[in-house]
């Protein structure tokens, strides 16, 4: 059964200094929460993965927590580039990065073949990219049964994976529901895994096209109200665009990114309602 723990107690316990860490979420419940208070305890050296870094990721790697990003796609969506991400990978600021870039498909795989305990997955991807020649972790393999050449890419089995959902009961089985994307694969294929939810209720009421986690599958689980701003969590609350619009002028310079981190991430405090997530940006 997962545990239930406040925030910065799970983020203490179950992210270390070293590991592989999955924040996923598409769009939508993307734990944005749970990756600032990663950035508020310090960590480094952590091989950073997700399908599409937004600035979540930004800010992490801005922070120094990371040195190595496994991803498909990278930037603040309908807005640009993430500045810290380019200006660490351009000029090794604050820290040298490391990039492994796949396909969505060969990312999504690589989450499948982890949480079925398999050491890698095929797909026909790849073709007309090159993609394969700077990416170690591709591979060309032979169909033993029709001898077609198919893409091999390993596992994706983080030390942790951390998502957020809206609703999780007093047992740990967690719910979510609306637009999702390798949250379920992820968790699974990771040793250890942390949700952040909207709220603990005594029992989960179903919902059409719902998810439900089972509490054996899950470390541990956060009660983090708006945990998912400046994304959304259908149900309670919208996307809040101008915080995407405004991030571009925080993370443009390294002078007002670092005076974002002083005055909204380490002198803030995690709170019961989540007011230090919701101004963050502000």
């Amino acid at each position: 059964m997962a545990e239930i723990l406040a925030l910065s107690d799970a983020v203490a316990r179950l992210v270390r200094d070293g590991d592989t860490v999955a924040l996923e979420g598409f769009t939508h419940l993307i734990p944005h929460a749970a990756g600032q208070e990663i950035i508020r305890q310090r960590r480094r050296d952590l091989t950073l993965v997700r399908m599409t870094p937004d600035i979540v990721y930004d800010q992490l790697i801005g922070a120094g927590c990371a040195r190595k990003l496994v991803f498909s796609w990278g930037g603040n969506p309908g807005v640009g580039s993430l500045h810290r991400f380019r200006d660490a990978v351009q000029n090794s600021w604050p820290v040298p990065l490391e990039i492994e870039e796949h396909s969505h498909a060969g990312m999504a795989n690589r989450y499948v073949a982890g949480a079925s305990g398999l050491p890698f997955a095929v797909l026909r991807g790849y073709t007309g990219t090159d993609l394969p020649e700077h990416t170690d972790t591709i591979k060309q393999i032979t169909c033993p049964f029709t001898g077609e050449r198919l893409a091999a890419v390993p596992a994706l089995n983080p030390d942790v994976a951390i998502i957020h959902a809206q609703r999780a009961d007093r047992a740990g089985n967690v719910q979510l529901w609306g637009l999702v994307g390798v949250q379920k694969e992820a968790v699974l294929a990771a040793r250890r895994s942390l949700v952040t939810v909207e709220e603990i209720v005594d029992e989960l009421t179903p919902v059409p096209g719902g998810m439900v986690l089972p509490g054996w599958a899950v470390t541990a689980v956060a009660e983090v109200p708006r945990g998912a701003h400046p994304s959304y969590a259908q149900g309670y609350y919208e996307r809040d665009n101008e915080y995407y619009e405004y991030w571009d002028s925080i993370g443009r310079e390294r002078d007002s990114f670092e005076r974002w981190l002083d005055e909204k991430v380490f002198s803030v405090a995690e709170t019961a309602g989540g007011s230090a997530v919701k101004e963050a940006a502000k």
